[in-house]
């Protein structure tokens, strides 16, 4: 099995929703909404100038980096990826003059076969932004409002006539995960085991409310599940192909899919490992054809680092899915100035999410003052560092904050880009 510094020493260099699904690194733990989010002062926001951001002219993705920045970026992620619980990964940077990709490591470490940029990979709860478009997509085109109560379209929620459809995007809803005890028992009990999505909402309904509607912030994936419900009742299409017609189609995504109850993921792909439900403390199990459909409309995606690189910044400026006032108001709906708006996480100008479930996990950003997009997806979901609750390897350098593998080799690459993310401690 492998280690992480077995893996650091042999290293390779090709140029070409975790149960507890990791809250987007803007987000904090807490925090108290605005009345109206869509009406704070651009001053104060997490995204300087909204508007410009939504009208950025495209530059010239076919092009490759220049050779200066390509060394220091790869300088960076080889550096970070050595710190890093994860047999493989692979990176993407895009900026006005052009985009560079790398692959790092093994995508099967049992017979050293190296990574390679064409993998698709779990991308989590990166899923949770696709959700979030096309439901701005609705609230856009009148469809739905984004102040309409749940229970309009989904019945049986504890204070379903009050909580809001924003209020389920931004986290705020007092509806409790579906990660629970009865939840977890029967997952680990048989990862193969198949969840519809009303069974996720029923053990999220089951230890709700945990707040009342508007009062906090708590990343709950059962919000999001119920906002694919919506979609699906809004549109009468399964959301497979509602995401098909209205992102991938558009933006061209021709390797990104949410599969409903395959176990399998698209060749070419990594095995992806955890520590999640192992026997034996430290060391890491596959988790490759764990069952996806806990995750869903919040974490049940597959993706290319190509297609996300692409999304990335579709995403970010809402260019080829939403029209520039609606992306203002996604880019002005944080409650705080670093925060959690809709279905998207923002902090110091980087907007995006990260993606964590057993075996995988991605970090995409977006930085607003740069046009740069930043794709960091791994075959890991181990955290590494001085953890004081998530499981580690048996080898880990207990010396280095705690972190999770993606989020560690974004960070090095946002810091040789000039514009260091600081991700909240992890835990």
């Amino acid at each position: 099995m492998w280690t992480r510094r077995g893996l650091a020493l042999s290293a390779v260099l090709c140029l070409a929703i975790s149960l507890g699904a990791a809250v987007p690194s803007a987000a904090s733990a807490t925090v108290a909404p605005a009345a109206n989010p869509a009406a704070a002062v651009v001053a104060d926001q997490c995204v300087a100038d909204p508007a410009s951001v939504a009208s950025k002219a495209p530059g010239s993705p076919s092009a490759t980096l220049p050779a200066d920045l390509v060394s220091k970026l790869d300088a960076a992620a080889q550096a970070s990826f050595a710190e890093a619980a994860a047999p493989g990964a692979l990176v993407g940077v895009r900026t006005p003059q052009g985009t560079w990709t790398a692959a790092y490591g093994y995508a099967n470490p049992e017979i050293q076969a190296p990574m390679s940029t064409d993998m698709h990979m779990r991308i989590g709860s990166v899923t949770k932004t696709f959700t979030g478009t096309v439901l701005l997509q609705l609230a856009q085109e009148a469809k739905l409002s984004l102040d309409d109560p749940i229970d309009k379209y989904y019945q049986g929620i504890p204070n379903g006539d009050q909580i809001t459809l924003r209020q389920l995007a931004n986290m705020t809803s007092g509806i409790s995960t579906y990660y629970t005890e009865p939840f977890l028992e029967r997952y680990f009990g048989n990862p193969e085991t198949t969840f519809t999505p009303d069974e996720l909402i029923a053990y999220g309904v089951a230890a709700s409310p945990i707040f009342e509607p508007g009062a906090q912030f708590n990343y709950s994936n059962t919000n999001t599940i119920l906002l694919g419900k919506v979609i699906e009742s809004v549109t009468g299409q399964p959301v497979q192909e509602v995401f098909q017609q209205r992102v991938y189609d558009p933006l061209g995504l021709t390797e990104t899919s949410l599969p409903d109850v395959s176990l399998e993921i698209p060749a070419p792909h990594p095995q992806g490992y955890t520590l999640q439900g192992a026997k034996e403390p430290g060391v890491p199990i596959n988790a490759t054809n764990w069952s996806p459909s806990f995750g869903w409309t919040a974490g049940g995606m597959i993706s290319t680092l190509g297609d996300i690189l692409t999304y990335n910044r579709a995403l970010g400026t809402g260019q080829g899915l939403l029209s520039p006032e609606t992306q203002v108001e996604r880019l002005t709906s944080w409650p705080e100035p670093t925060g959690y708006g809709i279905a998207l996480g923002c902090f110091d100008g980087w907007v995006g999410h990260t993606g964590e479930l057993p075996g995988f996990n991605t970090s995409q950003f977006y930085d607003t003052t740069t046009d740069t997009s930043v794709v960091v997806m791994v075959n890991s979901d181990i955290a590494s560092g001085g953890c004081t609750e998530s499981p580690t390897l048996s080898d880990n350098p207990s010396d280095l904050p705690c972190s999770a593998p993606a989020t560690r080799v974004f960070v090095g690459l946002s810091e040789a880009l000039g514009h260091p993310f600081q991700p909240p401690p992890a835990r």
